[in-house]
């Protein structure tokens, strides 16, 4: 046996496997007689045909799993020897398969495409810069908050004369008959200067107007129609009231406290507010942080500059999801794959060379945590502790074992950003709500 390589770029080659007689002969011949001896052949007892005749009915086949078998493990051998970090799995290539001649040909010569990248070298030597943001809360964000809380806990009624903020349900009809539509209209939706039609209103009360200028926004969605239709919708109609409907906003009393945080949890407004806004800020600090990260995660693949075989790698996706994706699309999320793909090779590079490892104990600690964020809400407390090791395991043996894996990857993630954290020059900064929503924005 031959392997012989060939780099075509930086980051890209071809592996060629020369095979002779003697490297799968001996191997083809013992399967044979294995098979003879197994074999069942009419007119011949079991096990009693000649091998003369199996290898004229079983040879080829044979001889073709024999040499796949011995090229698999001949290049992942070959491939493990070398020094560069192989991406993706070895492309072979076809161009002269359809002249071999397996009854025959004594000698093999099959190529495979690959690409690699060589030894990636992280500089952490003080030169990243990071921001590690914080999120200040504000007083309107909180009552906001706590309004809607009040509003979906609250008590649906049905009152005689409309406000602002009820809910219109009733008949729109166009001044021709050409549209008809029964449909709840919000008023909130209402412009602010047409708003003195609609408030006042009582049930059989008929209102005319222009939806196009009276709806603000999201007009095909609050009626009900397509963006086709809603595109038709101005002129003259008519809306007819059948109901009124007004939501009472909870009362800020126990029952709302511990409908919203479970018994005994909150006792006063003060403490309402108090809860509301450490749960915001958690909510808003998690999502920065990810930003954070993310931000990091962009400068150390930047100051890596590690060069990804793009054009294999493009090949390589195209083809692992033969049927699955177009070429087209290959294109398109290429560059969130190999961003995610350098950033993996940073991670496992850094967690290398200074001996970062992912316990069991730590995949057990964040499992629990994920389970106790997704009950967050659910008022279980003490009852979810007390399941929590059979969640734990359920969850961990999941999906074949990968989400055992999943996990594992992510808490060494986890500890190899904590380290670079620690190299970095992290200033930290505090920002407002609106300056968060910008960030994520871009």
């Amino acid at each position: 046996m031959e392997i012989t390589l060939d780099k075509h770029a930086a980051n890209q080659a071809s592996v060629k496997i020369k095979l002779n007689e003697a490297d799968y002969q001996p191997k083809v011949d013992a399967k044979l007689k294995d098979y003879a001896k197994k074999a069942t052949i009419k007119g011949f007892r079991p096990g009693k045909a000649p091998v003369s005749m199996v290898k004229r009915m079983y040879g080829t086949s044979v001889l073709v799993d024999e040499i796949n078998e011995l090229l698999s493990s001949s290049l992942n051998n070959y491939l493990k020897e070398q020094t560069f970090k192989i991406l993706g799995d070895p492309l072979p290539i076809f161009e002269d398969a359809d002249k071999i001649d397996w009854k025959n040909q004594k000698e093999f010569e099959f190529q495979y495409k690959i690409g690699f990248v060589d030894d990636i070298e992280v500089n952490l030597d003080g030169n990243l810069e990071a921001v590690s943001y914080s999120v200040e809360m504000d007083g309107k964000e909180v009552d906001d908050a706590i309004q809607n809380m009040r509003s979906q806990y609250g008590k649906m009624t049905n009152p005689e004369i409309s406000e602002e903020n009820d809910f219109l349900y009733g008949d729109l009809k166009s001044a021709d008959g050409s549209f008809e539509k029964t449909f709840s209209l919000p008023l909130s939706k209402v412009e602010p200067k047409s708003m003195n039609k609609f408030v006042g209103l009582k049930k059989g009360d008929v209102v005319e107007f222009d939806p196009t200028k009276v709806i603000k926004e999201d007009l095909a969605s609050t009626i009900g129609v397509s963006e086709e239709e809603a595109e038709k919708l101005s002129g003259e109609f008519t809306f007819t009231v059948q109901n009124i409907n007004r939501t009472e906003l909870a009362e800020l009393n126990q029952e709302f406290f511990d409908k919203l945080f479970g018994e005994g949890q909150v006792d006063s407004e003060e403490g309402l507010i108090n809860r509301v806004k450490e749960i915001m800020a958690e909510n808003y600090n998690k999502e920065i942080r990810i930003y954070s990260d993310e931000k990091i995660k962009e400068k150390l693949v930047a100051n890596t500059n590690l060069d990804l075989p793009e054009t294999f790698l493009k090949e390589w996706l195209l083809k692992a999801n033969d049927g699955k994706v177009t070429k087209e699309q290959v294109e398109q999320e290429y560059p969130i794959y190999a961003k995610q793909l350098a950033w993996t090779l940073i991670s496992n590079k850094i967690a290398k060379d200074n001996n970062i490892q992912a316990e069991h104990a730590d995949v057990i600690e964040k499992t629990k945590e994920m389970i106790r964020e997704q009950f967050a809400s659910s008022g279980l407390g003490a009852q979810l502790e007390a399941s929590m090791d059979m969640f734990v395991d359920n969850y961990l043996k999941g999906n074949e074992g990968q989400n055992y894996m999943q996990m594992l990857t992510s808490v060494q993630n986890d500890k190899v950003l904590a380290f670079v954290k620690e190299k970095a020059d992290v200033k930290e900064e505090k920002i407002s709500i609106e300056k968060f929503k910008e960030l994520l924005e871009n």
